[in-house]
């Protein structure tokens, strides 16, 4: 899909330095504490966001209608769960199977679903990664210790200001009879953009 007029999520490098200018001197003066700053970031990058996301799936392994209306109109059924901002405005939900595993990247910028992944992540970010998932996506599946099967179709996302990509992950097995509350713990933030798989019921999956 075209890039034009490109959302960029990822700050200029100018401003990006006036930033951490700014929080050096708030730091230096004793007016902003370091660990509490890290304490923010963390949460929106790893775990309001992530969460978001992950209530989303474990709702779509639950309820099929869900999940019919999550893979047709995904916009309409994230905001049934009042997911709803920026960066999130136009969505479309790609289902992982045991025949085809999708992975998403924006190969411009970061084009990112913030209403339900939170901060993207630097490597998401990164040039190696935006031109490897498109040129690699086994390789750098790989990396992340994703192995897949040769006769599995691996499909590649490419997110645009325009629309931005979720990957619904296959279901785990042995997570057949948990309840929703409890599936949420196996959706990981990589899960959902594809570089992983969802965690195993029992190995303490991490958003």
């Amino acid at each position: 899909m075209p890039h034009d007029g490109h959302d960029h999520t990822d700050p200029p490098d100018d401003l990006a330095l006036r930033v951490k200018a700014l929080e050096s001197l708030l730091v230096e003066k004793g007016l902003v504490d370091p660990a509490a700053l890290d304490v923010i970031i963390d949460t929106y990058e790893n775990k309001v966001g992530p969460r978001n996301g992950a209530q989303v799936v474990a709702r779509a392994w639950t309820d099929p209608k869900y999940k019919q209306l999550l893979l047709t109109d995904a916009t309409a059924a994230i905001a049934e769960l009042n997911y709803v901002g920026r960066q999130g405005e136009h969505m479309v939900c790609v289902e992982n199977t045991k025949d085809v595993h999708n992975l998403v990247v924006c190969t411009l910028c970061s084009c990112y679903p913030w209403p339900v992944l939170g901060l993207p992540p630097s490597w998401y970010k990164s040039a190696p990664y935006r031109s490897r998932a498109v040129s690699d996506p086994r390789g750098v599946l790989k990396e992340f210790g994703t192995e897949l099967d040769e006769d599995v179709e691996i499909r590649v996302w490419d997110s645009t200001s325009e629309v931005r990509y979720l990957v619904l992950p296959e279901k785990p097995d042995g997570a057949e009879n948990m309840p929703e509350d409890a599936l949420t713990n196996l959706v990981t933030r990589n899960s959902m953009i594809g570089v992983e798989k969802a965690s195993a019921p029992g190995t303490g999956g991490a958003l």
